[in-house]
């Protein structure tokens, strides 16, 4: 069945209980004199609620009230927070600059407001020494405190030790503030029209879309970024 209601001519019942447009109580009135008051007004007759006895049916600009209930319902979808975990992988004798990359990402995944499960992934002999694995886990999230918390305390699963981080700050309040961020950036480059052509602003643009497209490399392929561990 439809979802839409039923309007002018697609009502068929013989009386209506009928809601005036600025939400006055008209009373229970005969369908024919409902349209015709719709006719007079130039609005729609909507059919409101269905199940009542007799149903209730509203007078309005049904095209106009379509189009605001779908920008409510896509505002509402836009401040909508999801929890998302994500997860990076690294070995236990991972080299500094490694180290400090990886560190980057996480740092990124807990300002949007993003959990992030931190795999430390052992081979051959290296599983005998799981206090490699625990004292990098330990380092990082001493690294990262001022922005998330350890959430799940490092555990060895297998050939793997797995630590989760949590967010200080809640996904609605990073998306609000990156909003925020862009809508500051937008107004700066109105303001500034030229400064596009600054090479160091263009320079500052390739880095962040570079580091975009390592962020997404980190949360939708781990294994790939795992191996440059």
């Amino acid at each position: 069945m439809s979802a839409e209601p039923r309007i002018n001519d697609r009502i068929r019942v013989p009386e209506v209980r009928l809601v005036g447009p600025s939400g006055e109580q008209v009373g229970i009135v005969p369908l024919a004199k409902a349209l015709e008051l719709a006719q007079e007004y130039d609005l729609d007759l909507v059919e409101v609620a269905a199940n009542a006895r007799p149903p209730v049916c509203k007078l309005m600009d049904y095209g106009k009230f379509k189009y605001e209930s779908a920008m409510k319902a896509r505002e509402a979808r836009k401040n909508q927070a999801h929890t998302v975990i994500k997860e990076m992988k690294l070995r236990p004798k991972i080299d500094p600059h490694d180290y400090d990359t990886k560190k980057g990402h996480v740092v990124r995944f807990l300002k949007q407001g993003d959990k992030v499960k931190i795999t430390i992934m052992f081979r051959g002999r290296e599983q005998s020494r799981p206090e490699l694995g625990y004292r990098l886990l330990q380092r990082l999230a001493e690294d990262v405190q001022e922005l998330g918390f350890v959430e799940s305390n490092p555990k060895q699963d297998g050939r793997n030790m797995i630590m989760v981080l949590g967010p200080h700050k809640k996904k609605t309040e990073a998306m609000a503030e990156a909003r925020q961020a862009q809508e500051a950036r937008k107004a700066e480059a109105k303001a500034n029209p030229g400064r596009s052509q600054n090479p160091a602003d263009a320079e500052y643009i390739d880095d962040e879309a570079t580091e975009a497209t390592e962020t997404t490399e980190a949360a939708e392929a781990p294994a790939e970024a795992s191996a440059e561990a």
